[in-house]
């Protein structure tokens, strides 16, 4: 949707297939954690500001906790120079203004089949059947791990910070929110292993809320549930090429990678301004599904994606590892980081505009 009203803003005229949605056994719990370069994007398609007051919180500050008493790492807004770090997204409300804006958007048709097109952008998501009748090798590593998510009320104010504890296999984050109760709310993402997911999904709410005290050490105070759980299982996965004649990917269908920093949406978003941009600055004699002007956006995008799905499979494997020196080598090294102030502000700048 993103992108059929980025190339409309162009004046080009865009069929969005629209699939009927799968009926939903319970309300969507997911949240997103919108970088910068997201939040413009949104904001030049005239959605940003469509979004409910509630439906959106600034992150002011994040705190990561290792698996070793001491270890920890902070970043905040305020020492980094920035608005914000990010801006935690309710993601039904996302894509409702979406769709409401595709709706009234000139040039745009959706459609509910494939039609004969200049371009065929595939944005179908990490199980793409597009992507597969194109015949593009997707190379999936599973992680024998689940995402469990859920939302969350506390008994304190959340004031704007983010936390995450690397726990050694698993990993806790909670999201500060304003769904359902206003300055009280998260929404979780705890990544797990296949059987301590499977646990923790099975696990009656007092259980769970229990498990959560235990993993948080308390420090946001009491946690009950406010939604249903969900998980999925969690990978990172590449599609290789990601363009051809007459056919691009993006997002999902393109490349998924570990949630544990929260950078998935943000690369799909990149994608889409990225393309964008490149379609906008084409030459005259140049057509839409032209290869090389399709790689021009393959090779901007390629580094960026390549880099976040290495950073995060990297931290993932660091902190899921029982070997004695890894862990001091981990642990140490979130004391380190904190304590460098540029490394921190280049760090920052790079989950920012990524």
């Amino acid at each position: 949707m993103s992108l059929a009203l980025a190339l409309s803003r162009q004046g080009l005229k865009v069929a969005l297939e629209v699939q009927s949605p799968a009926p939903k056994p319970a309300p969507d719990v997911r949240a997103y954690a919108l970088n910068v370069r997201s939040v413009d994007l949104l904001k030049t398609l005239k959605v940003w500001d469509a979004l409910p007051s509630d439906a959106r919180t600034v992150v002011n500050d994040m705190r990561i906790e290792g698996d070793q008493a001491g270890s920890h790492l902070g970043f905040s807004a305020f020492e980094q120079g920035v608005e914000a770090l990010a801006w935690i997204v309710d993601a039904a409300a996302l894509e409702s203004v979406l769709s409401h804006a595709v709706q009234f958007a000139p040039h745009i048709h959706c459609v509910d089949r494939t039609v004969p097109a200049s371009l065929l952008a595939v944005a179908d998501g990490r199980d793409s059947i597009s992507r597969e009748a194109l015949g593009v090798r997707n190379e999936v590593h599973p992680y024998g791990h689940f995402g469990v998510a859920a939302r969350l009320v506390a008994d304190r104010a959340h004031a704007g910070v983010a936390r995450q504890w690397f726990r050694s296999p698993d990993i806790v984050a909670l999201l500060p929110f304003d769904r359902p109760q206003p300055d009280c709310s998260y929404g979780l993402v705890w990544s797990a292993p296949d059987a301590r997911a499977r646990e923790l999904m099975d696990m009656e709410a007092g259980l769970f809320e229990n498990a959560l005290m235990e993993a948080t050490h308390g420090a946001v105070g009491g946690l009950k549930l406010s939604s249903e759980r969900v998980a999925w299982p969690l990978r990172l996965a590449r599609a290789h090429p990601v363009c051809g004649p007459g056919w691009v990917l993006l997002g999902d269908a393109a490349h998924a990678v570990h949630p544990l920093a929260g950078q998935g949406l943000n690369l799909g978003l990149a994608d889409v301004e990225c393309l964008a941009r490149v379609i906008q600055s084409r030459e005259p004699f140049r057509q839409l599904g032209d290869e090389k002007l399709l790689r021009r956006y393959a090779r901007e995008r390629w580094w960026p994606t390549r880099a976040m799905g290495e950073l995060t499979n990297g931290l993932l494997h660091l902190f899921s590892s029982n070997h004695p020196a890894l862990k001091v080598l981990r642990n140490q090294g979130l004391n380190v980081v904190h304590s460098l102030s540029p490394l921190k502000k280049a760090l920052t700048a790079r989950a920012l505009h990524s």
